[in-house]
């Protein structure tokens, strides 16, 4: 009996899919300044997020995982990344009261160099490496990496929806101050999470591909 093999079109494939054409809805709804529309954002956006989920798991155990998955998967993370971070940046310059975060204040360019920064280098690297025939797919850490950054981006568009209501309503109180002080920092912290692990995964990635690119492990 002969071995199956997996057909870059398949389910898992398509999911992957499904989560690139997702990444511009979530910009487009971002930029509309309602908070009912930016808690619709937050949906669209968490479909694409346990897409991630979903797709890795559907491939290895329908024995599906296939080069277009192991290129388009990572891609597809930074594609979210991109289409969330940059409105993120925009939107707390243009009105600096829907950021006011704890200790960050706004997203500041500097975040974005960070994130962006580290794609940008990987995506050369394994470039690079499928020049050589090597396709090097997203490991432990960079899941995890792109988990942490998902749980900022969600905690985030939550954050603009919310701070949203609270200029379209004008809401005040003791209830609305313990809330601000709660999400703020649970969204701060976790921007400090994804941004120590964007570097880290930074570091192993590239050594693992100077082992690759170096052709003897030295």
């Amino acid at each position: 009996m002969r071995d199956r093999v997996p057909n870059d079109v398949n389910l898992p494939n398509a999911i992957t899919t499904l989560r690139v054409l997702l990444a511009p809805v979530v910009t487009v709804l971002l930029f509309e300044s309602s908070a009912s529309v930016r808690l619709i954002a937050f949906g669209v956006f968490l479909i694409a997020a346990l897409s991630d989920l979903v797709d890795g798991a559907l491939a290895r155990r329908r024995g599906e995982i296939t080069d277009f998955g192991k290129l388009v998967d990572p891609l597809a993370d930074k594609l979210l990344l991109v289409a969330t971070v940059i409105p993120f940046y925009l939107l707390t310059l243009r009105v600096p009261a829907l950021g006011e975060l704890p200790l960050f204040g706004g997203i500041g360019l500097w975040v974005l160099a960070v994130f962006f920064g580290r794609e940008l280098l990987i995506t050369w690297l394994r470039t690079a490496a499928a020049r050589r025939g090597v396709i090097v797919p997203a490991t432990t850490l960079g899941k995890r990496k792109a988990l942490a950054q998902n749980v900022f981006i969600g905690s985030m568009i939550l954050w603009l929806a919310y701070r949203t209501a609270v200029l379209e309503e004008g809401w005040t109180g003791p209830f609305n101050d313990f809330w601000a002080g709660l999400h703020g920092w649970f969204t701060s912290i976790s921007l400090i999470l994804a941004l120590a692990l964007t570097v880290v995964s930074l570091v192993v990635y590239v050594a693992a591909f100077s082992r690759v690119l170096g052709g003897n492990g030295d």
